[in-house]
């Protein structure tokens, strides 16, 4: 009789070559984490973008050992929800630091490793980076116009239906097309716009964080505080600070 196999955890043959095939996908940052939220295997993308010189650097870690003040405590609380819960996290957008501190925005996917007996014993993910490169042909003149005006205006009345009809595209063609060009869904690429607008405006001017809400098309404080630690992982105040 063969012996009676188990997923207690990720086996080290499994690890070694899941590290060895991310190694091959630069843009990838892969992990596997313990019950308690630690490193258990990472590949070279996850050292590097922390300005770490080795695995060993982060093996048996958690994210906020290795990554200074809220940009690290943010990805241990996702692990602990997924944990906690047993529920994946996928295809999160959110804004994240390489080691020159520079801004990378990334699609996240946390999935929880089940044992045999229904327990939640470790993660297994990873973020991949969204830079799609785009060509100027790729882009519909309508579409190209629509999104011009969205990222000089930042509307607050900018959804993707309305992105849809500027475009001249059913809203299943802006879906596919978005997804092909970008990797993001439309609701995915418009907050990321008005993040990524907020981010500037906050590292690079003293304007009021109301005041940046509300140019950045939020409808209030609260709101604004809310989509930008979504994306982030901080609040608004501490991304200031931060910079």
């Amino acid at each position: 009789m063969k012996p009676r196999t188990t997923n207690t955890t990720v086996t080290a043959i499994e690890v070694t070559t899941l590290s060895k095939l991310f190694d091959c996908a630069p843009d990838v940052a892969f992990f596997v984490k313990d019950a308690a939220g630690r490193y258990v295997a990472v590949n070279d993308s996850l050292v590097r973008r922390h300005g770490l010189e080795s695995r060993d650097d982060v093996i048996g870690k958690r994210p906020s050992e290795i990554c200074q003040g809220e940009f690290g405590q943010a990805p241990s609380e996702q692990d602990q929800r997924v944990l906690s819960t047993g529920q994946p996290l996928t295809d999160h957008l959110e804004m994240q630091w390489n080691a020159a501190g520079e801004p990378v925005w990334c699609l996240t996917t946390k999935m929880p490793i089940v044992d045999d007996a229904g327990q939640v014993t470790g993660i297994v993910g990873f973020s991949r980076d969204v830079r799609v490169p785009v060509q100027q042909d790729d882009i519909p003149h309508e579409f190209a116009t629509a999104l011009k005006n969205f990222e000089q205006t930042l509307a607050d009345d900018v959804t993707p239906s309305w992105l849809a009809e500027q475009s001249s595209l059913t809203p299943q063609q802006l879906t596919r097309f978005t997804r092909r060009v970008f990797d993001l869904t439309p609701t995915q690429l418009i907050a990321r716009i008005r993040i990524a607008a907020a981010s500037r405006m906050l590292r690079d001017s003293s304007r009021s964080i109301a005041d940046i809400a509300l140019a950045c098309g939020f409808y209030d404080h609260s709101a604004f505080t809310r989509a930008f630690r979504n994306a982030t992982g901080i609040t608004p105040t501490a991304f200031r600070t931060q910079s």
